[in-house]
């Protein structure tokens, strides 16, 4: 008797069970070759210049189409997608603060790249609240709101498009993004968190940023400690874990929790500055510099990984009447447009180079996230899935046209 059909008294189990193997095995080939594929992608990037979120959204919606037309049946999986995004954020912004250098020499660069994120972000928020507001009809504070997620660099997908560009372009499109992804959070947490906005509302903020910097540093210290101490050759499991549940508790209490995330990666990336200390002994500063440039190999990989399902996941979740709205379309052309010309009026301010950071500014994974943290009430029909999809498209287009007509550059711009 074939096997597959021996009946006992509960009736089909060995039938069942060959089932569900035969299910569990496609999940398995499946999952594992769409992220050998998207491993391809990330390593062809710098080659192709196709920014590898265009080819990951394009590979989950065409798994969608394929279950779609094979009549596949696959369980709902949007709860997920803010998992996802929250775990991929975290470790998005540590890996960027751990690549992060300070010394005297990267000041004038850490100034510059600091004033050109923080004056788009506000720029560009209040023309986009006044655009809505005005052609809308929307409160204005609302409006606003809804804006931040368009205001934002990616730095998930900004990074990892200058590996082979020059020196001064790579540590500033670090220093900027990763700027941007941080200053956007804050401002978004300001007024997620902030019914009204009053004098009062700036100053609980800034005891908030106060109080988060302490425990932050307080944190860091702890965590560097026990990264130096762990024996066990299990050690860098617990420190991620301890670093999201950090993170999500100070979300809890309302605090800028990702300033924990970027002041903990800059002091772990930076420790050979703090050799002056005695107290820095205690760390076993030897054995600490090994053991971080083991973590940093870690949370790179991680973050490829968590990133690379998120917007696989994104991209199968997209409806393809969201992909070409003629409605959103025309107003992602319209936030595109802004960001190229606030960025170029910036970037002349500060004498920098245009090319090619003039395209460099993508959308993507934090924009995404944001987009999805908006709650039902604060939310206007104008901004949907449809438009937060199209600007990113667009932007990593734009960020591919640009990296492939700019001539590649290997003279380092000196400040």
């Amino acid at each position: 008797m074939n096997p597959r059909y021996n009946i006992n008294v509960s009736g089909k189990i060995t039938y069942c069970n060959s089932v569900s193997l035969n299910m569990t095995a496609a999940i398995i080939l499946t999952i594992c070759s769409l992220i050998l594929i998207a491993y391809i992608f990330d390593l062809t990037a710098t080659k192709t210049k196709v920014p590898s979120v265009i080819l990951l959204l394009l590979l989950g919606w065409l798994v969608r189409q394929t279950t779609d037309t094979l009549h596949i049946h696959v369980p709902y999986l949007n709860p997920v997608l803010p998992v996802l995004g929250t775990i991929g954020l975290i470790l998005i912004v540590l890996e960027g603060s751990l690549e992060l250098e300070y010394n005297a020499t990267k000041i004038p660069l850490i100034k510059k790249s600091f004033a050109v994120s923080i004056l788009p972000i506000l720029i560009l928020a209040f023309l986009l609240a006044w655009l809505f507001h005005y052609f809308g009809g929307y409160d204005f504070k609302i409006s606003f709101f809804n804006a931040i997620p368009f205001v934002i660099i990616s730095s998930s997908i900004a990074i990892p498009s200058v590996n082979g560009q020059n020196r001064f372009t790579r540590e500033f499109v670090i220093y900027e993004s990763s700027f941007s992804d941080i200053l956007g959070i804050l401002l978004f947490n300001f007024f997620a968190f902030n019914k009204t906005i009053t004098y009062l509302s700036f100053g609980y903020f800034a005891i908030d940023l106060i109080v988060m910097a302490a425990v932050s540093i307080i944190a860091s210290i702890l965590l560097a400690l026990l990264l130096s101490k762990i024996d066990h050759h299990i050690k860098f499991a617990p420190i991620v874990i301890l670093i999201v549940l950090i993170y999500e508790t100070a979300k809890i209490f309302n605090l800028p929790a990702l300033l924990f995330i970027l002041l903990f990666g800059t002091m772990l990336g930076n420790i050979n500055q703090f050799h002056r200390f005695k107290w820095i002994e205690k760390f076993k500063p030897e054995v600490l510099n090994v053991e971080v440039h083991k973590f940093k190999e870690l949370i790179v990989e991680g973050t490829f990984l968590v990133r690379t399902i998120f917007f696989i996941l994104f991209g199968f979740l997209l409806d393809t009447h969201e992909i070409v709205n003629p409605d959103s379309l025309v107003w992602a052309l319209v936030i595109i447009a802004c960001i190229l010309i606030i960025r170029l009026i910036v970037l002349k301010l500060f004498r920098l180079t245009l090319l090619p950071l003039l395209f460099i500014a993508p959308r993507g994974l934090i924009n995404i996230l944001l987009f999805l943290s908006i709650v039902p009430d604060k939310s206007i029909p104008l901004v949907s899935k449809s438009l937060i999809v199209q600007v990113i498209i667009l932007s990593a287009f734009i960020m591919m046209l640009g990296l492939m007509l700019t001539k590649k550059n290997k003279t380092e711009t000196q400040f």
